[in-house]
Parts: structure tokens; sequence; C-alpha cells
């Protein structure tokens, strides 16, 4: 059986995405998600994530939202001590490579600090895919003994996925269509954003309004009964899917 990651990023952002997630997990198909730890949701998504042991967990790093957890930053946040928007890193930037790791490890061991134990790494806006802040996001998951998403070229030795897919719409279309996404692999990540909304997520983010597409298609009748049903496809999270890379 081919194994399926369906991964709702933004876990903690805020408690109505946080709301959403859980639904689409009890729900739906979705099987695993990641926590963004500097986020003013991280708390609730905590106690959610306890209250729903089968749920893969793991840690969204972020780098291009909200409040660093250090105060200690000078490249990687604005005058307001935010962190800078993703329209920073664009184009040519400058950035204090220590700094992040420190951020990146200050979000971690508060991960951990919950009593959570992560199944993966991953980041907001692909930002681990970066110059400089990609050999930062390696040497953590290394460090971490953590998999990752494979939406980067990764070392021999690094655990995850065979394939990553951006498009959720298109991975659940039909089985076909999924399967076409696998190809000759035996593991993929597909990448989703459910939730529901409220002022802090409509307001702080420019993709809101999706995410309730999302939950309703996640959801659905017609995508659960056509993936339990599967004699191809198993659902599962990344501490039943990932394995060393084969790039």
């Amino acid at each position: 059986m081919k194994k399926l990651i369906i991964n709702a990023d933004d876990f903690g952002y805020s408690r109505a995405v946080n709301y959403g997630i859980i639904d689409c997990f009890q729900y739906g198909v979705l099987t695993s998600t990641t926590m963004m730890p500097n986020m003013p949701g991280a708390e609730h998504a905590a106690v959610l994530a306890k209250a729903h042991k089968d749920l893969g967990v793991g840690i969204h790093l972020v780098l291009t939202c909200g409040k660093p957890l250090l105060t200690t930053h000078n490249t990687i946040v604005d005058n307001n001590g935010l962190f800078r928007n993703l329209a920073f890193y664009q184009g040519a930037y400058t950035i204090d490579a220590d700094e992040v790791e420190a951020e990146w490890e200050a979000q971690i061991e508060r991960f951990l600090s919950f009593g959570l134990t992560p199944t993966h790494l991953d980041s907001h806006h692909h930002i681990n895919t970066y110059n400089e802040i990609d050999d930062v996001f390696l040497w953590l998951a290394k460090k971490y003994d953590l998999p990752v998403r494979h939406n980067m070229q990764l070392p021999e030795r690094q655990t995850s996925t065979d394939k990553f897919e951006l498009s959720l719409e298109k991975a659940l279309a039909n089985e076909e269509a999924l399967l076409a996404i696998f190809g000759e692999t035996e593991t993929l990540e597909v990448m989703s954003h459910p939730g529901y909304l409220d002022k802090a997520i409509y307001t702080g983010s420019s993709y809101n309004y999706p995410r309730l597409d999302e939950v309703e298609l996640l959801t659905s009748k017609r995508v659960i009964d056509w993936i339990t049903h599967s004699q191809e496809v198993e659902l599962v999270s990344f501490a039943h899917a990932s394995q060393r890379s084969r790039t």
C-alpha cells in the first residue's frame, strides 16, 4: 500500500484555525499537522493535540509571521520587533544565520515544553528552502533527529517522504489523480491549510476564506469514501511513513 500523509500547516495560528484542523482530523481524512510555536494559538493547539493523540503533530518553524520568541534579534525582525514579511526574502537580503538558528531552536524547545513529541519539521511559507536558511533547517533536523518536508534538496541520510504535493485539490480530485502524483513512489505528503475564521486569521493572513473550502474538501463524504475504500492508498502520519531520502 502506498502511504499518504495529508498535513495541515498553521496549527497554533489561532483558535479558529486549530478547531478547523481538529475537525478535519476527527471527521475527515487529515492525518497530520504542524504547529507554529510562536503564535498566540500555540498553547490552545497543544491542548487539542494532547486530546487527539492519533493526530501526528510536527513543528512549523516560523520566520515570516508574528513575533519571535527571542528578543535579541537584529536582522530577522523589523523596527517593531516583529518577523520580517516574506517579501523581504524575495530579493537580495542579509541575515545572521545564528539568529535563525537560535530562534528556531527556541521554537522547537517551546513545542517540547508542551509535553509533545514532534513527528517532523517544516516551515511557514517554505522559508526553509531559502539561501542560508536551508542549512540551518537541515542542521536542526539532524540535531533533533526529525524527518522533514520534502520541498528541498535533501542530504542522503535525511528522513522524509518520497514526494511532496502542494495542491490539495489536485491530490483529492479522485484516486486516479492521486496515484498519478505518487507515480512509482511509495510515500507522499500533501500540504493543506484548513481552518475556520476569526479576526486573527481574517486580518492577519491573505489566505483566509479558502481555508473554509479546504475544511469542506477534507471532510467531504465523497473524498472520505474513496480514500477509505482504496486498495492502493493508506492514510498515515509522518510517524509511519517517512523514510531515508533517496535524493
